[in-house]
């Protein structure tokens, strides 16, 4: 699946890195508890949170993540769009609620990693 592909099944809209949505992912977690993704996630790809604050980007960032995806329409600051345009991380806004977003894509067949 690639960043293209999540995008379109979450009807998403690209805040910013759209040269990159050919990337494939292949793994995807929800949370908006970053010491958790810090904790627990290993080799994922996408990002799903309604936390708002730069950490997210830089949690995304250690972590080798290469798409975060805003729940629930909530818009992130420019602060953090820079933040993740600087580190090439596409950044994205859903209207749909986190568990809403994670069911449509673990049904198109992106999992989580166990």
């Amino acid at each position: 699946m690639t960043i293209k592909d999540v995008k379109d099944i979450l009807d998403a809209q690209v805040l910013c890195c759209e040269d990159s949505l050919d990337s494939e992912v292949h793994t995807a977690c929800g949370s908006d508890m970053m010491s958790d993704v810090l904790a627990f996630v290993k080799d994922q790809s996408v990002l799903l949170t309604g936390l708002m604050n730069p950490q997210v980007v830089r949690t995304a960032e250690m972590m080798d993540m290469v798409c975060i995806v805003f729940v629930r329409g909530k818009s992130p600051t420019e602060e953090i769009v820079r933040l993740a345009s600087a580190h090439d991380i596409v950044l994205m806004k859903t209207p749909h609620r986190m568990f809403t977003a994670c069911g449509l894509l673990y049904s198109k067949g992106l999992h989580g990693g166990d």
